[in-house]
């Protein structure tokens, strides 16, 4: 039988390099332009695969020790205003708790202006209803009430500021910076000449606490949609109890565990690393990986995955797979980069956001000029509706858009067994107009049945069958653990004699023996001249171009299979049948799924040149498992493997099905059209209130402290929006 997902995602490759990958994290990114602001400094700096994820607080970077030391990349990053903090001892636990921490400053720090800010915004409102209290209006209250405000405001996003402008990276911050700057600079020059008329501290107040209120709740609300790795990490377990050499049990972290070491684990533990029993029978419970809602039954030789939870039972296994190495933790991998992956529509947005704030800055500046120059507004009044511009327009809501949804949306598929390489794909599963599938082991069970083995005349069948059994073990196709499962059971001599064997996708197994002998077990259609089988005849054994035996082999159509075809019709997505299986059984397949075009009989290479024309045409996606699959689950415009893949479609496939259930396919394409489609709300919000919203100040019909409520509420609506999404009906 093919091995499961978990043992499969343990061998997928990744790839070595002289190159370093460097993780940090770095505390102070309020939203995606403070990422932006730090992408683009380590792309100007000539690193390779950058990754910066504000809610995670996560940045990447692939670098060559020859071109750039980390200590000048993370002088460069504070230098922009932030706080560099190294991962590599960071434990999923830990994340979580930066996350809340980030959220208890922000409450911290916004209680404390709003106490100071409450009076000085009382006492405007109540004297725009004709109530004086003669003790607001002193100057020295004003400023005591109000300076401590600036102060805080002006540490906390005065410094971002000031490092965007240094850099020549100009953020959200140098708004909302400048607009408190200039309300509070006017209040002081009214303080130093004592004219009222210039008092405007609670302007320069409320402008502060009203952007922190819209910071404290997207603090809040960005730690809601980090709820799906929060979750995933909660699974890992922090210690382990090892059996030492002597029989002893010794509890030591998960991080100082080694592959090999035996552990123990009982009933209701959590399965500390990935492993294979040894000892005992366990009924483990996998939803939150796999998603399978059922427990299974776990024995002696079998795999089990860490951080699912033992139901009932108790037993010994061996570590297969370190801390960092585990299913668990190439998921949360999966899981991360898939979050902070940009799809088309996010890098538009980056491509306005970069040159959003000097447009502002220059619309403010002609508001200024335009309304005091033409008499249109006093100087008072036109620094103010400039204030107003500068604080009621919003990057922030472009650059959230994506992020928070591609955050809420990957989650939810991880949750429903449906992992994705990135965000992009999320936009390309949405879009897809034809699914090209392969037949043995994903519309078919792959649970192929020996149905007929015949040996040639003269032939030792036990001989023969041991030779079968012995060439298969070097097969990753799942043909070859339906042969294997079938020898079990019948007789077969002894081993014999070293083989060595060779795998070429779609060809078969090639063999030598110790006596110089050729072997080919594979596909019965490769046959040489004059050598003649049955039609029924899937797999054939031949010595030195002779026959010594040949297989038929009967399959399932998997469960779901119908359905799923049926509902992609519904979707008006076009459906195809793509195999190196003979044509009379794809045609049979074909025929009982209700699937009108097959291309059978197809190499891998054949594969690869059908998918590249059909991609041509439209957006295509490719389903497959098997190794003569990867090249084609890569050429198309998404490949998709199944929870029994092999290793090399794992590894080429953007979409990893948790289970071998097809209808994840259905359910998992409609949360996607459903994440699309809230970025595109979001973002048509997000380009809307700025197109309305600017106008709006730079006529005069928004006062500042207006405009900053709008603008720290529109992040909200956007990070609301996506929130929405984990509840949503697809």
């Amino acid at each position: 039988m093919e091995r499961s997902l978990y043992k499969r995602l343990n061998q997928t490759k990744f790839v070595k390099t002289s190159q370093e990958i460097v993780e940090m994290r770095v505390d102070g990114m309020d939203c995606n332009n403070c990422a932006m602001s730090i992408q683009r400094f380590l792309e100007r700096k000539g690193l390779e695969e950058v990754l910066v994820n504000f809610q995670t607080r996560e940045v990447r970077y692939r670098r060559d020790d020859e071109l750039l030391d980390v200590e000048g990349v993370r002088s460069g990053i504070r230098r922009l205003g932030f706080t560099v903090v190294e991962t590599h001892d960071e434990t999923g636990h830990e994340h979580h708790d930066h996350a809340h921490e980030h959220e208890d400053k922000a409450r911290r720090r916004l209680l404390f202006c709003a106490i100071l800010t409450a009076p000085l915004l009382i006492g405007h409102l109540l004297m725009t209803f004709g109530v004086h209290l003669p003790l607001m209006h002193n100057r020295w209250l004003q400023l005591a009430l109000a300076g401590p405000v600036y102060l805080v405001g002006g540490l906390y996003f005065g410094r971002s500021a000031l490092a965007g402008l240094r850099e020549r990276m100009l953020n959200m911050d140098v708004l909302i910076f400048l607009g408190a700057t200039a309300a509070f600079a006017y209040s002081m020059v009214g303080f130093v000449w004592q004219n009222p008329d210039y008092y405007f501290f609670e302007t320069a107040a409320t402008i502060i606490t009203l952007v922190l209120v819209g910071n404290w709740l997207e603090a809040r609300a960005v730690e809601r949609t980090t709820t799906a790795i929060s979750a995933l990490t909660d699974l890992q377990e922090e210690s382990a109890h090892v059996m030492t050499k002597s029989g002893t049990m010794v509890s030591l972290p998960v991080e100082e565990v080694r592959i090999g070491q035996h552990l123990r684990v009982n009933t209701g533990d959590k399965i500390p690393l990935d492993g294979e029993l040894i000892d005992g029978n366990i009924t483990v419970n996998e939803a939150m990986l796999t998603g399978e809602s059922l427990p299974v039954e776990r024995g002696v030789g079998e795999a089990v995955l860490g951080g699912s939870i033992i139901a009932s039972g108790q037993a010994t296994y061996r570590v297969t797979a370190g801390y960092k190495d585990g299913t668990l933790a190439r998921i949360i991998e999966l899981v991360k980069t898939a979050q902070a992956d940009k799809p088309s529509l996010q890098r538009l947005a980056d491509r306005v956001s970069a040159i959003f704030v000097p447009v502002v800055i220059g619309i403010a500046i002609l508001t200024f000029l335009l309304g005091w120059g033409t008499g249109y507004a006093t100087a008072t009044q036109a620094l103010m509706n400039a204030i107003a511009v500068l604080l009621i327009s919003c990057p922030c809501a472009m650059g959230l858009a994506t992020p928070t949804a591609v955050m809420v949306g990957v989650g939810r598929l991880a949750r429903l067994g449906v992992l994705i390489r990135g965000g992009s794909t999320v936009e390309r599963f949405a879009d897809i107009e034809r699914m090209v599938f392969d037949k043995t082991g994903t519309l078919t069970t792959g649970d192929l049945q020996v149905d007929q083995f015949m040996v040639s005349e003269g032939e030792d069948p036990g001989a023969v069958r041991r030779l079968i059994y012995d060439m298969e073990q070097f097969s990753s196709h799942p043909i070859a653990g339906s042969v294997r499962a079938y020898l079990l059971k019948e007789d077969m001599n002894e081993a014999g004699g070293q083989l060595t064997v060779t795998e070429t996708p779609g060809l078969g197994l090639r063999a030598t023996n110790e006596a110089g002998d050729q072997y080919y077990l594979g596909a019965a259609r490769k046959l040489p001249p004059g050598v003649e089988v049955p039609k029924e005849a899937a797999v054939v054994l031949l010595k030195n171009d002779h026959l010594l035996a040949w297989l038929s082999l009967a399959d399932e159509v998997r469960v779901g299979a119908r359905t799923l075809v049926q509902s992609l019709a519904k979707e008006s997505i076009e459906t195809i049948l793509l195999t190196g299986d003979q044509q009379r059984k794809a045609d049979a397949v074909a025929k009982e799924l209700g699937i009108d075009t097959v291309f059978a009989e197809q190499l891998p290479d054949e594969k690869l040149q059908k998918i590249a024309a059909l991609s041509a045409e439209k957006p295509t996606a490719m389903v497959g498992d098997g190794i003569n699959d990867a090249a084609a689950l890569s050429r198309a415009d998404l490949g998709i493997s199944l929870g029994g893949a092999s290793a090399a479609a794992l590894d080429a496939a953007q979409v990893v099905l948790l289970r071998d259930d097809l209808s994840l396919l259905t359910e998992g394409r409609k949360v996607a059209a459903l994440t699309l489609r809230t970025i595109k709300e979001s973002l048509f919000w997000a380009f809307s209130y700025n197109i309305v919203a600017i106008p709006l100040a730079a006529l005069g019909f928004l006062n500042p402290m207006w405009a900053a409520l709008f603008m720290a509420f529109s992040d909200v609506v956007v990070i609301g929006n996506a929130i929405r999404l984990k509840g949503r009906k697809a």
